[in-house]
């Protein structure tokens, strides 16, 4: 894997998001599932039922969040190559 500075990557990033439409959908889903884990975190207290379905956010969150550093890691070779 390639090492990359910060603004590399967001440069790569903000590219990606206005060139590739799969990679922006994952960006603006894993910006929904993030938006809806903070609304059940800034509860004060959870249900069992809103427990269980944070912990589902929260694995759908990281899976996205790993398909996009996939994306971005194979955007980064491709053009290191």
């Amino acid at each position: 894997m390639p090492e990359m500075d910060t603004n590399t990557q967001e440069e790569l990033k903000a590219h990606l998001i206005k060139t590739d439409d799969s990679f922006r959908q994952l960006v603006d889903e894993h910006h929904k599932v993030d938006e809806l884990v903070a609304a059940l975190e800034a509860k004060h207290a959870l249900s069992p039922e809103e427990e269980v379905e944070e912990h589902r956010l929260k694995k759908v969150k990281l899976h996205l969040k790993d398909q996009i550093e996939q994306v971005l890691n194979q955007a980064a070779l491709q053009n290191a190559g």
